[in-house]
């Protein structure tokens, strides 16, 4: 979950803070302590930030999206695409024909082994200290899961943002994976049709920080006992590169709302190409005359499909960017032709700006429909919330006419957590939604926004059910005796996907979220708030999806061995100490790059976001009891100052100079260098060695010896994008921009990442993102993704040789000088000597985003985005 621009500490697509009445903290907290409860997690300064945002976002990819982009996953949702595509767009076929080069290479030897597949303790009560999340009451999380599907029958299915689709034969836990063999990894849909068979729809349509292309649809026909392969896909390759919001079937048809418009297949026979049913601006399709605009990606997005029960030709098609366009509305045939509604909805808008995100859901008797609409305009203008509301039509047709039934003040009045103003029920609607009707109640409803919502009358009265955490609440407190005071568990925030199922025939209803799945009775029990008293985790450890941007590896002074610790989208900082049999978090929100001391894994740096930098040297483990004695917290906020002023990257580099630990460097506009290690204690102790200038931003920091590389761009969009690298010395001396002309020796494209030969600091690789020019549109695109400088970044060479068309995220030099690296569908790897690649190991096409070794260089660290982190020994990469 992500709060504006909101400084969450478990967010971005999570949650978890207090407000700032609920602990005070005596004016006598030490100097670069955080002075608010759960530090830079306060709701209330979130609130203010989101409200100060209004009207003033950060340009988007399109150049145009004037919605309120200041919240941290739309920023992030700019990161990641930019990373990908500048200064372009990504071809259809992008990612399938890269997947298909890798797992031709020749392998390594060596195998990958999952050190994260174990249960992961939100709320573990060793780590309470000033900037963690734990007592919030999501419990045991994993990964974003996007999409979740249920039978009768026990089996549940649940689809991650980048790590697969899971199943469960047990009403939830012991889960195995079950797509590891496609090409894409991220969920967008999945949907069980009435003859049993499951749909899986690839490529995440969150539209945020981090959602991967997909390669189409695929169907499981036997999805007790099966997995999915490539030779299921549906059609052809109509929908690869795409994102799919929802799949819905009618009268023998399955129904696509993708990215790239509305398309349509027969249920019955699954060869032959999709149909594409709508697309309100086609000459913006791939192949279209206006394809290579900056804004192409965002004029053909569709987000539902509904299908009149009592007649399957009546379908309503739900269209349009959640940050307004004119051709956002709803729309049906009238005469053969796809038709906006312009009238007859009754509370349900037909204006263009109160269309954007939209879901629907209708009764098993078809008697009743429901939706949930974010309004653009709201999210321009609302500092509160996005939501237009939630709607009912009575009739049962999708056509209406429509009733409002909720909106965001009513709902933040029944008992939410969500009730400061600045950040209110549906301040993300455009990122998270469901809704599913209880089959055997027309009027019991689930609705699912930051929160999870219930009716049992049709809308007439709300329960926060699910409520973003309990720290608002007067049950809570820190007590390391208790999960969450006495409140009872709830849910991880961020809501993107439900089903109703059955286990030994009672009913469930299973949500998923940024934190993974959980599930409670359909007819479950409240307390006298209307908050579920019956919520069940079931991410029991058997399920990794956790999505790491940062690993760090230290040793565990304290039990032998070593002590690992990640940073993860919206869940932290995971920490796993050599004895643990369950992971602890010992900082929330968004967890960046992570910094620890090879020689004590308790030398702990973690970032937040922008540049927020916490650093604690006791593992960050603490009773709770800070929060009447200010002098017994023990991590400390160091941010520098490009932090207050907005001029570092959603997630910024971090790193420790290869000889000298105790040098950091960190990348916003300036470059920031600290001498004092984790000794650290006031972002006062940063210095500005250089400034990448106006507009700029750093991309990637590596330092050696205190020779030091920094890769910045600037723009960072497609409009006029451009990159560059700047070298210099860490006492602010000799620092000159290198000329790196757009003629094919360094692509203009996004540059990732840095490594250093341990041996020499005057050679270093470089990994470039994105596509190369093949399936990169746009000026100045280039060819190939690592290159090899040996006079300190002067000159460069391609070394890409043969390596597969894929953006490459980060590269580390081993011991003996051979090359590792991370790309967006595994880890590759140049032996000492060699020109040719090797891919490593075996691990499904998920996201490597950052390599590291182990402190006695021997176990090379693997941070997956969606599959968690993976090790291999670095002696068997032969």
């Amino acid at each position: 979950m992500s709060v504006p621009s909101r400084r969450r500490r478990w967010f971005t697509v999570c949650a978890l803070t207090a407000s700032a009445a609920l602990v005070a903290i005596p004016p006598s907290a030490a100097s670069g302590r955080s002075t608010s409860p759960f530090g830079v997690r306060v709701l209330g300064q979130q609130a203010k930030e989101r409200e100060q945002s209004v009207g003033a976002m950060s340009p988007h990819l399109s150049g145009d999206d004037d919605g309120n982009e200041a919240d941290e996953i739309a920023e992030g949702a700019d990161q990641y695409a930019e990373a990908r595509t500048s200064p372009g767009v990504v071809a259809p076929g992008a990612y399938g024909a890269a997947w298909h080069d890798l797992t031709h290479l020749r392998s390594t030897g060596g195998s990958w082994r999952n050190i994260t597949d174990l249960p992961y303790n939100s709320d573990d009560p060793r780590y309470r200290d000033i900037d963690s999340n734990s007592s919030g009451g999501s419990g045991y999380v994993t990964g974003r899961m996007a999409a979740i599907a249920a039978d009768d029958d026990g089996y549940v299915y649940a689809g991650s943002a980048g790590g697969g689709v899971w199943r469960s034969r047990s009403g939830g836990g012991h889960w195995r994976p079950i797509s590891d063999r496609l090409p894409a990894q991220s969920t967008g849909a999945l949907a069980l049709d009435g003859a049993g068979r499951l749909w899986l729809g690839t490529g995440e349509a969150t539209t945020n920080s981090d959602a991967y292309l997909g390669s189409g649809v695929y169907v499981l026909t036997h999805p007790h006992h099966g997995t999915f392969s490539t030779r299921s896909r549906v059609g052809g390759d109509e929908l690869e590169s795409t994102t799919i919001h929802q799949l819905r079937f009618g009268g023998g048809t399955v129904w696509a709302a993708t990215s790239e418009g509305v398309w349509s297949h027969s249920t019955k026979r699954l060869s032959g190409p999709w149909k594409l049913e709508f697309a309100p601006n086609p000459g913006f399709m791939p192949g279209g005359s206006q394809a290579d605009e900056p804004d192409a990606p965002y004029k053909n997005i569709a987000n539902d499909i509904a299908i009149d029960p009592k007649d399957p030709s009546r379908v309503v098609l739900a269209v349009g960017w959640r940050s307004g366009d004119d051709y956002n509305g709803f729309y049906t045939k009238v005469g053969g032709t796809w038709t906006r509604i312009t009238s007859g909805l009754g509370d349900l808008p037909a204006d263009a700006g109160d269309v954007g995100s939209v879901t629907f859901a209708r009764s098993a008797d078809g008697s009743r429909y429901y939706a949930i609409d974010e309004s653009p305009s709201q999210l321009k203008t609302n500092p509160d919330s996005g939501l237009e509301g939630i709607f009912v039509s009575k009739s049962g047709s999708p056509t209406g006419p429509w009733t409002k039934i909720a909106d965001y003040k009513g709902l933040a009045a029944d008992n939410s957590a969500l009730t400061t103003p600045g950040y209110m029920p549906g301040v993300q609607a455009w990122y998270n939604q469901f809704l599913a009707v209880d089959p055997s109640d027309p009027q019991h409803v689930y609705a699912g926004l930051e929160e999870v919502y219930e009716t049992k009358d049709g809308g007439s009265s709300w329960s926060t059910v699910g409520p973003y955490w309990n720290f608002t609440f007067p049950c809570w407190n820190i007590d390391p005796a208790k999960q969450t005071g006495d409140c009872n568990p709830t849910t991880h925030s961020d809501q993107h996907g439900v089903a109703i199922g059955r286990y030994h025939g009672k009913g469930f209803v299973f949500v998923g979220n940024d934190g993974g799945i959980y599930k409670r009775p359909v007819n479950g029990s409240q307390d006298a708030s209307g908050h579920a008293t019956d919520w069940t985790s079931l991410n029991d450890g058997t399920i990794d999806t956790l999505q790491y941007y940062s690993v760090g590896i230290g040793k565990d002074l304290d039990h032998g061995g070593v002590s690992v610790t990640g940073g993860l989208q919206d869940n932290g900082q995971s920490i796993l100490r050599s004895n643990d049999k369950v992971m602890g978090s010992n900082f929330g929100g968004d967890g960046g790059d992570t910094l620890t001391d090879p020689d004590n894994g308790c030398n702990i740096a973690q970032e937040y976001v922008y540049l927020a930098v916490q650093v604690t040297q006791n593992c960050a483990v603490n009773d709770g009891g800070w929060t009447t004695d200010a002098s017994k917290a023990t991590s400390y906020s160091v941010a520098p100052a490009d932090n207050a002023t907005s001029e570092a990257r959603f997630i910024a580099p971090l790193a420790a100079d290869m000889k000298d630990g105790n040098t950091w460097v960190a990348g916003g506009r300036h470059i920031w260098v600290q001498t004092h290690g984790y000794a650290i204690r006031s972002g006062k102790e940063w210095t500005s060695v250089h400034d990448l200038g106006a507009g700029r931003s750093a991309t990637a920091v590596a330092a050696s010896g205190g020779k030091i590389y920094a890769a910045w761009c600037g723009p960072c969009n497609n409009q006029g994008f451009a990159r560059g690298i700047a070298v210099g010395n860490a006492d602010g001396t000799g620092w000159h921009d290198v000329s790196l002309p757009v003629d094919g020796t360094v692509p203009n494209r996004y540059l990732s990442g840095f490594a250093v030969d341990p041996k020499n600091a005057d050679h270093v690789f470089l990994a470039v993102n994105g596509f190369s020019r093949h399936w990169t549109e746009g000026p100045g695109a280039g060819v190939g993704h690592v290159f090899e400088s040996t006079d300190g970044g002067t000159t460069w060479k391609d070394i890409s040789a043969d390596l597969p068309d894929v953006p490459t995220d980060s590269a580390l030099v081993t011991a003996d000088g051979g090359l590792a690296v991370a790309t967006d569908l595994g880890v590759v790897y140049r032996a000492p000597g060699r020109s040719t690649w090797q891919r490593v190991g075996s691990l499904p096409a998920v996201a490597v985003l950052q390599l590291r070794t182990s402190p006695d260089g021997g176990t090379l660290y693997a941070a997956t985005h969606g599959r968690g982190i993976y090790t291999v020994k670095v002696c068997d990469l032969r």
